[in-house]
């Protein structure tokens, strides 16, 4: 029996996602958008796409939340994106509001399903979905990590000037200026970074790791980064569905790991079916703790100001 996906808005990030979804063949899926048209289009476009690209899987667009009836994950992208100038912080309010409507509409037709947040500010609302859904909070998770990590991989293969599958790399806290890039734990072919780059040059890495979405805002002027947001869910989606239980940096609720409570962070954990499964408390240096924990004091302080309003 095939899986099914609902991506929720049909602009870059849900398209690309929902489009490399069908292109792997890992679930049939439902586009939605309150848009007129957007979805049905897109969609219509990607399935005529089948015969030339060879995938058997299939894609519907709607503006109909019951068609996403039934949904074994589904990926929330709707919201408004950055312009130059703001920070993810700024989307507060109104796509909380957004947010807010489609895990209502969606977690009552799919109350089994995983939700995988990737609107911004994605840690606040990661942990507005959870509220919003009433499901257990190992069943909504953000896309974060696996996005930061995926940059800061890119910047440290150009440094070494090495071959990016060599590369793996660690990113936590939050998603924003204040996340956590770990050299510690981040490698080449096994060698951590500290071992074969400066601190300089690592400190630059981590700089421009932290401010990498932004860069892009800067030359699109008009939108937001999407193509590696989309890579990053889907890899998040693909170890879901096919419970392949991977330990990727994602957005989740700790309980007590590395002295978090309350609320929902970049943190490394195993994914499968079940949404996350595990947290995985790593052994930190005293920096990165304090980093982290002063990553964790800005989610709070957002997720307090979206509690008061």
């Amino acid at each position: 029996m095939k899986k099914k996906v609902t991506v929720v808005g049909a602009g870059f990030v849900g398209a690309t996602a929902a489009q490399r979804i069908v292109e792997k063949e890992l679930a049939d899926v439902v586009l939605v958008d309150i848009v007129d048209g957007l979805a049905k289009g897109k969609a219509l476009d990607m399935m005529q796409s089948a015969a030339v690209e060879g995938f058997e899987t299939h894609i519907v667009g709607t503006t109909d939340y019951d068609e996403t009836a039934g949904s074994d994950v589904v990926v929330i992208t709707a919201g408004i994106a950055r312009k130059p100038g703001m920070s993810r912080d700024d989307l507060l309010q109104t796509n909380a509001g957004i947010v807010g409507s489609v895990v209502t509409e969606t977690a009552k037709r799919s109350p089994h399903a995983v939700l995988v947040v990737v609107s911004n500010p994605l840690d606040v609302m990661t942990f507005l979905a959870w509220k919003k859904s009433g499901f257990h909070h190992a069943k909504v998770v953000g896309m974060a990590g696996v996005l930061d990590s995926a940059r800061y991989a890119r910047f440290i293969a150009e440094a070494m000037n090495c071959s990016i599958k060599d590369v793996r790399a660690m990113v936590l806290g939050g998603h924003g200026d204040t996340m956590v890039p770990v050299p510690d734990f981040s490698t080449v072919n096994g060698v951590p970074i500290t071992q074969l780059l400066s601190a300089d040059v690592i400190e630059s890495i981590n700089e421009r790791t932290r401010h990498g979405g932004a860069e892009i805002v800067q030359y699109l002027k008009t939108g937001s980064a999407y193509y590696a947001p989309a890579s990053s869910a889907v890899a998040m989606v693909s170890s879901i569905l096919l419970d392949s239980k991977r330990l990727l940096p994602v957005c989740a609720q700790p309980d007590g790991e590395f002295g978090i409570h309350g609320l929902y962070c970049g943190v490394p954990a195993i994914l499968g079916k079940e949404g996350v499964e595990k947290i995985v408390p790593l052994t930190l240096s005293q920096a990165d703790t304090d980093a982290l924990h002063r990553s964790a004091d800005a989610v709070k302080s957002l997720t307090d100001a979206l509690l008061v309003s």
